[in-house]
């Protein structure tokens, strides 16, 4: 089968210039099975509940949805990464509780929010076998929008995915998020390329694509769950909304990054 991916006025930057590329996480590399938001929500509702702090579920749920969607929007607007301590803080204040974020309670609950996540978690078809085609001729670097680093770095080892990457960035350790110029400035710095040898995949049209384009890196735009018509990472921080503006190479499967590669355009 050829090629098939689609590409928009790609001008920019020759594929034969190309020596490292990045990659976002979910939706790109990894889905996560809708129902894990739920679950994860529930773990901590019983996490709270087994540190003796007592709630009206359905009430709490509400106002834990509604605060993190409050802190998330912020976080898109200023580029500064929040994490759900905050949230769930804010939220029990609402169920006559005041615990300040860094209180270990929370803490125990974020971690047992988080792993929900463990086990709903898999990879797109071929991302391995793409990770392994590329890793030696590409240096690779892996840059999430994620609020709670140590969560992520147990999905990434779990699912193998650690060993391939030359760098690796997630925004709750570097205090901003995706397209904060900062986070690209550092991705270019790990991965000791210019910025015009590198492409950036990732399927969120702002964060990913936008980003990447004003870090002066060539985006390309991975469609696979879209054009699957599969359910997007859950909650608030997987919403996608729109296409990418500009110029932009678009494609489906792993099969069409290595011949884009291919063919040196």
């Amino acid at each position: 089968m050829g090629c098939i991916f689609f590409s928009i006025r790609l001008r920019k930057i020759p594929m034969s210039r190309i020596k490292a590329i990045g990659f976002d996480l979910f939706n790109t590399l990894l889905t996560i099975e809708p129902s894990a938001l739920d679950e994860a929500v529930e773990r901590l509702v019983l996490s709270l509940d087994m540190s003796d702090i007592s709630l009206e579920k359905e009430s709490f749920k509400k106002v834990h949805g509604e605060s993190a969607l409050r802190f998330i929007n912020e976080a898109r607007r200023d580029g500064r990464e929040t994490h759900n301590r905050f949230w769930i803080s804010f939220a029990l204040r609402s169920q006559g509780y005041e615990i300040e974020p860094d209180d270990a309670r929370i803490a125990k609950a974020v971690s047992a929010y988080f792993s929900a996540f463990m086990g709903h978690c898999h990879l797109i078809p071929g991302t391995m076998e793409m990770l392994e085609t590329l890793k030696g001729p590409y240096r690779l670097g892996l840059l999430s929008n994620f609020t709670h680093p140590p969560a992520i770095r147990e999905i990434i080892d779990s699912l193998g995915l650690t060993p391939h990457f030359d760098a690796v960035l997630i925004s709750g350790e570097l205090g901003y998020r995706k397209p904060h110029p900062m986070v690209f400035r550092l991705l270019i710095e790990e991965l000791h390329v210019k910025r015009n040898q590198i492409l950036f995949i990732g399927d969120d049209p702002e964060p990913d694509i936008t980003g990447a384009m004003q870090a002066g890196i060539q985006p390309v735009w991975f469609t696979y769950v879209r054009d699957n018509k599969m359910p997007s990472t859950p909650g608030i921080a997987g919403m996608i909304a729109g296409d990418p503006e500009g110029d932009v190479t678009r494609i489906s499967e792993w099969a069409d990054l290595i011949c884009l590669l291919d063919t040196g355009l």
